[in-house]
Order: structure tokens, then C-alpha cells, then sequence
């Protein structure tokens, strides 16, 4: 069962939450409720738990620094549920990874599917292989590489992965053309640009892990992605799972 832990400072839908859904058939349980942000901050100190349901709007601390500052205790997955549909609240929830993003008034087929999904990936994580490492870089030094553009390729990922680079940028500096560009760069190193780039950035997120010193959405903006939840999806494409099961 994975734990549940419900926070929201209006006691009439907390209650709602807690009582309106099938828990147990969904897989899970209902670990505690929180009246407030502070509230729900120690609770996931106290509990860890799996699911983070919240409201936005709380008087002490709201849902959202709730949530960043409960990732820097523990990985959860997080449910928002709100009475605004701004889009900066909702461009704040995706930053931080937030399963789903629900308005009020709660919509409990919606709730249920969102929890569904997550108890799903949840089970199918636990399931696959777990590799203990991500494969190495590929050993290059841009002076092995014979052709000039694609060691000035290299190069440039090495020194600039954590800043905003694409092919078209560098296609510029050295004046030809980005279809050119990319095939002489995989014809030496054996991926594209792009890959290539994703592929370094992930190595330099798993070392920044593995240090233990870092938030993984402090990691994700080190090496690159300004976006937490596509930074998710390449870690997995090429570690093989998610960055919140890392095997230290």
C-alpha cells in the first residue's frame, strides 16, 4: 500500500478526500491529513510519505513551497488540487513534477485515475531491472576526433552542457549547416548532437546524485534542463529508471 498523506485547510473537502475516495481499492492508504502548509511540511518529514494530495492556498505556506520544500526531505509523487486555474500556478506545478493538476470543485473519477497512474508506474518501476550505474560516456577527447567540426562539437558540449545550446547555434559559429554538422559529428562519435548532449548531461546528473548533496531538481538545472519533468523522461531513456531510484 502506498501511504497517503492529505493536506488541505478546509476541513469539509479534507474530509471529502479522505472519506469519498476508495483508498484501499486503488492501493492505497491515508496515512494522515494536514490542516496547513507547515502542518503538511512536518508530516512529510515525520511520515515519507508516497502521495502528496494539496490544496495551492493555505495562510501559512502555501501548496507549492509545501511541496519544493518536502522534496528536499523526500521523493513523492504530488497531487494538487485547487479553486485557480492561474497559469503561473500551474506552470510552477510542472516545474516541480506534480502528477496532475485538478480544480475544484474535486472531480473524484479524475482523482482516482491520477492516483491509478501513479500506483501503475509505481508497480512497473519496482519490476524493472534496476542497473546500478548509467553506461559510461563513450572515452572522447576532442583532439582523437579526425574531423575538426566534430571535435569543435565536442568541445562545446563539454564546456557549455549546463547552459541552453542547440546545433543551429553552433552551425552558425562555424559556418555550415546543421544537416552537415550533425552527420559529421555522428559519423565520429556515433550519436547525434542531441542525443549526444542529453546523454552527457544525464552522466553529469548522476555523479551530482551520487554526491548527495543536491535536490534532483537543483541537479536537473546544473546540467541543463530548465524543465524537471523532461529531465525525468531522458534520465530514464537512458539510465532505465527514474531518477528518484538511483542506486547509490
Amino acid at each position: 500500500m502506498l501511504k497517503v498523506l492529505l493536506v488541505e485547510d478546509e476541513d469539509l473537502i479534507r474530509r471529502g478526500l479522505h472519506f469519498q475516495m476508495d483508498w484501499t481499492a486503488a492501493g492505497c492508504v491515508v496515512a494522515d491529513e494536514a490542516r496547513s502548509g507547515e502542518e503538511g511540511l512536518e508530516k512529510i518529514r515525520e511520515l515519507r510519505p508516497d502521495i502528496v494530495v494539496t490544496d495551492v492556498r493555505m495562510q501559512d505556506m502555501d501548496g507549492l513551497e509545501m511541496l519544493k520544500r518536502g522534496l528536499e526531505l523526500c521523493t513523492f509523487d504530488a497531487i494538487i488540487i485547487s479553486g485557480y486555474s492561474e497559469f503561473d500556478y500551474a506552470q510552477q506545478a510542472i516545474r516541480l513534477g506534480v502528477a496532475e493538476y485538478l480544480l475544484k470543485p474535486v472531480d473524484f473519477n479524475a482523482l482516482g485515475s491520477a492516483i491509478q497512474k501513479i500506483v501503475s508506474r509505481r508497480q512497473q518501476e519496482s519490476l524493472a531491472p534496476r542497473p546500478s550505474d548509467v553506461p559510461p560516456v563513450p572515452d572522447l577527447d576532442p583532439v582523437s576526433l579526425r574531423n575538426r567540426y566534430a571535435a569543435e562539437m565536442l568541445r562545446y558540449i563539454q564546456e557549455h552542457y549546463a547552459e541552453r545550446i542547440s546545433l543551429t547555434d553552433l552551425s552558425q559559429q562555424l559556418n555550415i549547416s546543421c544537416t552537415h554538422l550533425n552527420a559529421k559529428f555522428k559519423a565520429e562519435v556515433g550519436y547525434t548532437f542531441h542525443d549526444f548532449l542529453n546523454y552527457y548531461r544525464i552522466t553529469k546528473a548522476v555523479e551530482l546524485q551520487k554526491q548527495g548533496k543536491l535536490k534532483l531538481y537543483e541537479i536537473a538545472e546544473l546540467v541543463g534542463f530548465s524543465d524537471y519533468k523532461y529531465f525525468n523522461k531522458v534520465y530514464k531513456k537512458y539510465v532505465g529508471y527514474p531518477p528518484n531510484k538511483i542506486v547509490n
